[in-house]
């Protein structure tokens, strides 16, 4: 059930079926010469529009933007501050909520360091304040299982390389401009970089070169019934 298309009266009758909503986060933000900045948020919403064709389950509007640093400067790329985004999931939560919603599943297309513990912090507070509700918090990374990860050639593949090009491959291929040379940037150790740029150069974390539409079916195959179980335990779950 996709909220943004549906009516209120849609929404109450559905939540008689489940109170189980997901919040798909991404990001806008460089992946690369090849791939486009919304590859994050397409990754998930993707997903989760997947499984709620297969199961009873609620899937919210985007949220496009999301904390990104270490791409700050590459062209493109949109970042919104940790205090921006921890209160417009509080915010989304707390209103659906208030609408007899139970289960939330803060689902990220972005897995950035510094985005993802802010989410975490918006559900921690979310549960303090209603003792009714459950949270997750997930990004598609949590949704890859090793066996899926054994088809993957790239060590420490990170960003826009083998894995979300095959992915992008899968969802997307209109959207994919061929491909980028491998690089694995690195930064100084425990020295913050002003200019992230100049230890990064493409904006790839990985080898692109390797990514295939076949590997990115087998990703998000997996990733799907990670999530189609993800929402089957919030549903049963109790403390």
């Amino acid at each position: 059930m996709i909220l943004e298309f549906m009516t209120t009266e849609d929404v109450t009758k559905g939540l008689t079926r489940t109170k189980t909503v997901i919040i798909p986060f991404g990001a806008i933000e460089e992946h690369g010469p090849h791939l486009p900045l919304c590859t994050d948020q397409l990754t998930i919403y993707e997903v989760c529009r997947e499984v709620c064709d297969r199961i009873p389950v609620f899937v919210a509007p985007r949220v496009y933007f999301g904390v990104c640093r270490s791409t700050a400067q590459f062209a493109g790329t949109i970042t919104v501050s940790t205090a921006t985004l921890k209160s417009l999931a509080q915010d989304i939560v707390s209103s659906l909520r208030a609408h007899g919603f139970r289960n939330f599943i803060l689902a990220s297309g972005h897995a950035g360091s510094a985005h993802m513990p802010v989410l975490r912090e918006a559900g921690e507070w979310a549960l303090t304040q209603y003792p009714e509700i459950n949270v997750a918090v997930l990004s598609v990374v949590d949704l890859i299982k090793p066996e899926a990860f054994k088809a993957i050639e790239t060590r420490g593949d990170l960003h826009a390389g083998e894995i979300e090009t095959s992915l992008v491959m899968r969802l997307a291929p209109d959207l994919v401009r061929g491909s980028a040379p491998a690089e694995f940037p690195r930064f100084p150790s425990m020295i913050l970089a002003r200019n992230a740029h100049a230890y990064w150069k493409t904006g790839v974390w990985g080898d692109p070169s390797k990514a295939s539409a076949e590997k990115g079916d087998n990703l998000f195959s997996c990733m799907v019934e990670e999530m189609i179980q993800l929402v089957r335990r919030m549903e049963q779950f109790e403390e």
